[in-house]
């Protein structure tokens, strides 16, 4: 790296706005970090034709563990759980009397888990969603759709919310092993200072783009391969 640009790249103020799925049940907490137990957060945009939202069930992808549920807008939840008493299924439901007429609220729900050690991946949550209106009737939506699902016309399902792992991270330099290749740099170093791989440098912050392009020497990264080596300041 250019004395240069270190020495600039130290005055560069730094922001970085998180990208959130604009959708009725997406993971509002942002990406995760890897083989690390924090709380994820799970975002009810809107209920289902004017009804208010009354049930979530979550289900826990494999590799998902240490799952606490916490205590939030519909009250308490409760699991389902396998034969070895892994937590397999998470499920809020709001007490008839906190039902709302109509459609106007805005839900969080929260799950305390260890993510996967599996950097550079999207862990997904497939969800029931199950609403009531007031003269009773329900209605449920289908967050379970996957990426590698089939298109299908007319279908029902909808993309289940999907949960961005990351490197964990220390503040400072941190080097990085890349598993498999990235073409979205953003996605997953949006909130860094600045990543190097050899002489090519990647980041999201415009202040800093402008110093990577007119230093000497200095190219734009924008893209990574399996096994690259990288290294990442926060």
């Amino acid at each position: 790296m250019p004395r240069s640009f270190r020495i600039c790249l130290a005055a560069a103020a730094f922001l970085s706005l998180p990208d959130l799925a604009q959708a009725h049940v997406s993971i509002a907490s942002g990406a995760a970090f890897a083989n690390t137990t924090q709380e994820v957060v799970f975002g009810i945009g809107h209920g289902c034709a004017g009804a208010d939202t009354y049930r979530v069930r979550v289900q826990i992808p494999a590799g998902v563990t240490s799952v606490r549920a916490m205590r939030g807008d519909f009250g308490a939840a409760s699991v389902e759980r396998d034969a070895t008493g892994v937590v397999t299924t998470v499920v809020w439901q709001k007490a008839d009397a906190d039902l709302l007429a109509e459609d106007a609220a805005y839900y969080k729900l929260v799950l305390r888990l260890k993510v996967p050690n599996a950097p550079f991946s999207t862990v997904y949550f497939p969800t029931q969603q199950t609403c009531r209106a007031a003269d009773g009737t329900t209605t449920t939506t289908a967050w379970v759709g996957l990426p590698t699902d089939p298109a299908v016309d007319g279908g029902t399902d909808e993309p289940a919310p999907g949960l961005l792992v990351v490197p964990a991270r220390v503040p400072g330099w941190n080097k990085v092993t890349v598993p498999a290749a990235v073409s979205d740099l953003g996605a997953y170093f949006g909130d860094a200072l600045i990543v190097w791989k050899g002489a090519a440098a990647f980041s999201s912050n415009p202040a800093t783009k402008e110093l990577i392009t007119a230093t000497p020497g200095v190219t734009a990264l924008t893209s990574l391969a399996a096994s690259d080596e990288i290294w990442v300041k926060y």
